[in-house]
């Protein structure tokens, strides 16, 4: 990721410098002694642009309160009324970094519109520590509830109402982007959506789940509802849930070098033992380590890799 270090001062603080730490989690963020949190990675937002990878975006907010917005991405090669697939994307950064608007996302998410040919609409939760888990599960689930709220073709969107298919929703993410983009898969069966919806299947690219064991990160970002063995964050470990995964089918990736790769192989086997009458299938990159495909985009991987995904989106 590019570095970039982002100071958030506690109310009411004064913006000044201290080098007592109190906390040190990197390279995610270090909590210093007088309340000052500093992120020590991640890449800077970038406006919405107007034409990247052949494809238009913009910025909405789907809920107030809280204040939640997302960032849509829709093809330029379009007809009047032409119906796409509608993807809804979470970006990694272990819940505590990253954007939806930045840099590092906008370009990727840009692109898997255009190979995909899809709507794509990824959601800007707010992240830990400020806004303690599960603060990233409800804000997600309030942007896929609000691209939903247009199935009836008169939601607060015109991109999305005119060119929505509601039968072939999908969800998808990185990293603990992939590990919320399934516990919306099953809220989805748990909540409950609008009628004429489909969630069609969900793609999980390096995805990040516990293991039962302690997370230093966790025991910061976490509210006190929050265990090892939470559903949201160890679904592993609470199988009775596996048949409420509403969609039809699961693709994971994987790479070979990833220190996370053991989550998606772990999961995957759980999956496709579980009561769970969907498909699962679990795809691994050699020799390639964690999101690799963000940090190289135009590497021959990144687009196998991407081809994959617009195959399992656009496959009837």
């Amino acid at each position: 990721m590019s570095s970039v270090v982002q100071t958030v001062n506690p109310p009411g603080e004064m913006n000044t410098e201290t080098t007592d730490i109190l906390h040190d989690f990197s390279p995610f963020f270090s909590v210093y002694k007088n309340g000052t949190l500093k992120r020590h990675a991640g890449s800077p937002f970038m406006p919405a642009p107007e034409n990247l990878n052949r494809v238009r975006s913009k910025d909405v907010t789907v809920s107030s309160d809280p204040k939640v917005t997302a960032r849509i991405f829709l093809p330029e090669t379009l007809t009047p009324g032409q119906k796409l697939p509608v993807l809804m994307y979470l970006h990694g950064g272990g819940f505590c970094i990253e954007s939806a608007l930045s840099y590092f996302y906008s370009p990727y998410t840009s692109s898997i519109a255009s190979s995909c040919n899809a709507i794509v609409v990824s959601v800007d939760f707010r992240l830990a520590p400020e806004y303690k888990i599960p603060a990233c599960y409800d804000d997600s689930w309030e942007g896929l509830k609000w691209i939903v709220s247009h199935v009836s073709g008169s939601g607060p969107d015109q991109w999305i109402n005119e060119h929505a298919d509601f039968g072939r929703v999908f969800l998808a993410g990185d990293s603990s982007g992939a590990n919320i983009a399934h516990t919306l898969a099953t809220w989805t069966v748990l909540k409950g959506l609008e009628s004429g919806v489909k969630i069609s299947g969900m793609f999980m690219i390096h995805p990040f789940f516990g293991n039962g064991i302690p997370n230093k990160i966790w025991d910061y970002c976490c509210s006190d509802e929050t265990g090892v063995d939470d559903p949201r964050l160890n679904p592993v470990a609470n199988p009775g849930l596996w048949t409420k995964l509403g969609c039809e089918k699961v693709l994971i990736c994987t790479a070979e070098n990833d220190f996370l790769s053991p989550c998606g192989w772990t999961y995957y086997e759980a999956l496709k033992e579980s009561q769970w009458s969907g498909q699962v299938e679990i795809v691994e990159t050699k020799g390639a380590g964690h999101v690799f495909h963000l940090f190289d985009p135009n590497c021959e991987m990144a687009g196998s890799l991407m081809k994959l995904v617009a195959s399992f989106i656009n496959k009837d």
